[in-house]
């Protein structure tokens, strides 16, 4: 949802922005992006994600159509997110990423406080581009209360003392809460910009607690969920998602930032040529070295890849 000043901004400059702005695709340094989806809806048992009346991120999301995609924009490396909860799609991924170099990692989906976590966890994290695990509230998951169980938060200890991620989507409060029981676990915040709540005391509480969350040096945010349409309209003037991206940039800052597309899933709001010069109009506005943390050496240091290819920068 769009924030009430920002929705109104939109509206009233829209009428005063060209049908077409001509995409800039400058890049000043190798881009990895760190969100990016794959899945194949030919497999015999189906996938849960995405559902079968959406038709916008296509038939299948592999390596090969990715990297087609994106030959020409300077990305030379991407971590998937797991879009399944099916524990063997965290091994199906790694399968598809194995011989693909270009491929640094994944962030899979397991499920802290269940059983066998930590046999699933030991299980994947032998595999170096196992990077981490997500959690979303989903398929009856609510972390709110999980926090409560003992063997959750055992379970994230776990997920530390391996030296993963935990990408996690949450009101601030509550991942404020999970920090402070588990203080050595690496956190990550996907599409922050879309959850800002719209009205204004909400936004108010959500940006302190999230400021005070942010406080924890192990905290950092994805560049992600940026695009917005507008009256069936892809934004792509950059003004008009200054005011917010600025607010959370001075509450995360250069050092704690990765960029990620969140393709195919992206698709829904605007083609990825956009998605990515959004991104890189803001990161560039901020310098040559702002940009190259953003854009590559803030995901080494959150999510630890390791690189595969000659293409790929060195830490």
């Amino acid at each position: 949802m769009m924030p009430d000043f920002n929705r109104r901004h939109f509206l009233t400059t829209l009428a005063a922005l060209p049908l077409a702005v001509k995409a800039n695709n400058k890049v000043s340094t190798s881009i990895i992006d760190t969100h990016i989806h794959l899945f194949d809806r030919r497999r015999a048992q189906g996938v849960p994600w995405p559902p079968k009346n959406d038709p916008v991120p296509g038939v299948s999301s592999l390596p090969l159509r990715y990297k087609t995609l994106v030959k020409s924009y300077g990305i030379v490396g991407a971590i998937v997110e797991e879009a399944s909860p099916w524990l063997e799609d965290n091994q199906w991924v790694l399968d598809q990423i194995e011989s693909e170099p270009m491929f640094v990692g994944t962030v899979g989906f397991l499920d802290p406080g269940k059983q066998d976590f930590g046999k699933n966890l030991e299980r994947f994290r032998k595999n170096r581009l196992y990077l981490g695990i997500r959690h979303r509230d989903i398929g009856g998951r609510n972390i709110a209360e999980s926090i409560k169980n003992p063997t959750f938060i055992s379970d994230l200890k776990l997920l530390a003392d391996a030296g993963l991620t935990f990408d996690l989507t949450a009101a601030p409060h509550i991942m404020l809460r999970v920090a402070d029981q588990v203080p050595s676990l690496r956190f990550i915040i996907p599409h922050l910009p879309g959850q800002l709540p719209e009205e204004r005391a909400a936004r108010t509480t959500y940006t302190a607690n999230l400021r005070e969350f942010a406080g924890r040096p192990q905290v950092y945010m994805k560049l992600s969920g940026i695009l917005k349409r507008v009256n069936g309209r892809v934004i792509r003037d950059l003004s008009i998602y200054q005011p917010w991206l600025d607010q959370l940039w001075d509450i995360f800052g250069e050092d704690r930032i990765v960029f990620g597309s969140d393709w195919p899933n992206s698709d829904h709001v605007g083609p990825f040529k956009t998605v990515l010069q959004i991104a890189l109009d803001y990161v560039n506005s901020k310098g040559s070295i702002a940009a190259e943390k953003i854009l590559w050496r803030n995901s080494v240091d959150v999510y630890r890849w390791i690189r595969r290819d000659e293409s790929q920068p060195k830490a």
